[in-house]
């Protein structure tokens, strides 16, 4: 994957040459820079520098921001990409003591001087519509702090997933946002940035709240096309921070308290939207698998044999019973 380097990129900068000929797209999209944050990635993080080479509005400048990757073969495709001269937009390394994902955006984002900055993680890639079609999205509306898109997941899962964004009230109850986004980073200096103290997950949803509370009016937009290639591993730390998940929910309560407490009722009632999304998603499953005959698992036995009570539960054990009839 690495011989794809310089002879990748010089294809890629002649294409835009080509197509800038032509006049059919701009060559810079100088209102944007991009933080890559990189740590032991391999080949993967070429990947990612190519899918920015691609875009049809390119950034002003890439910054890769190595947080203390130990791995020899990484640390040579980082030295391989830093010397390749052929990339059509100028990339930066900058190498620094571990410290975690958030100190990593911390750090690319402070050295960035374009009004907005696109952060990307190492192991992800964009389609090539993505720095226009976000970066019109925020600048067609001045109040969003920050924007993404749809993503779809390779690796281990194929699926479309599709974040909302919203305002602050869409936030408290779950993330809207995905990590890779472009953000304006004058809302960003509002803000504390990410926190370099949360090193176990959900410090992109703790930074999107931060954001958010920088103005009344603040939001965070989605454009409704997968534009982020997301690669999906069963060690990520993405599905890690599932089994802290009860924790890291009552640090951010506890962080973004006044939030919280202003907006209590919507919180609580968009997490039991989110709960009975899912209830009745599992109440199908049983109901199809009782008309088709089928094993139901072992805790769905039991869930029927002891319903929870007060959460919907037990309605739910009925309305699987009454389908027999």
């Amino acid at each position: 994957m690495l011989q794809c380097g310089k002879a990748g990129a010089r294809q890629i900068g002649e294409e835009k040459c080509r197509v800038n000929m032509n006049g059919s797209r701009d060559s810079f999209h100088t209102d944007v820079e991009a933080v890559i944050t990189s740590y032991n990635q391999g080949s993967m993080i070429l990947e990612a520098v190519q899918s920015l080479c691609s875009q049809t509005r390119l950034p002003k400048r890439v910054m890769i921001i190595d947080d203390g990757s130990t791995d020899a073969h990484s640390l040579q495709v980082l030295s391989d990409i830093e010397q390749d001269s052929a990339w059509p937009i100028p990339v930066m390394i900058h190498h620094q003591k571990n410290g975690g994902v958030s100190a990593a955006r911390n750090t690319g984002i402070r050295k960035a001087q374009a009004p907005m900055v696109l952060v990307l993680d190492g192991d992800d890639r964009l389609e090539p519509a993505y720095i226009e079609s976000v970066g019109k999205l925020l600048q067609d509306h001045p109040s969003m702090v920050a924007a993404s898109s749809w993503m779809h997941t390779f690796g281990v899962l194929d699926a479309q997933v599709c974040p909302t964004g919203g305002h602050i009230v869409q936030f408290l109850s779950r993330n809207c946002c995905p990590a890779t986004h472009i953000l304006r980073r004058e809302s960003y200096e509002r803000c504390d940035g990410y926190d370099e103290s949360m090193r176990s997950g959900f410090e992109d949803w703790d930074f999107f709240l931060s954001m958010l509370e920088t103005s009344p009016d603040a939001s965070i937009g989605i454009v409704e096309k997968p534009l982020i290639r997301y690669r999906t591993a069963p060690a990520s730390s993405n599905i890690k921070s599932m089994n802290k998940r009860l924790e890291l929910m009552r640090d951010i309560v506890e962080k973004h308290i006044d939030s919280y407490r202003n907006h209590i009722a919507d919180a609580l009632l968009g997490i039991e939207a989110i709960s009975q999304a899912r209830l009745y998603g599992w109440e199908n499953e049983m109901i199809h698998a009782i008309a088709n005959h089928q094993t139901c698992s072992q805790a769905s036995i039991d869930f029927m044999k002891n319903p929870s009570y007060g959460d919907g539960g037990m309605a739910a054990a009925v309305r699987i019973v009454s389908s027999r009839q």
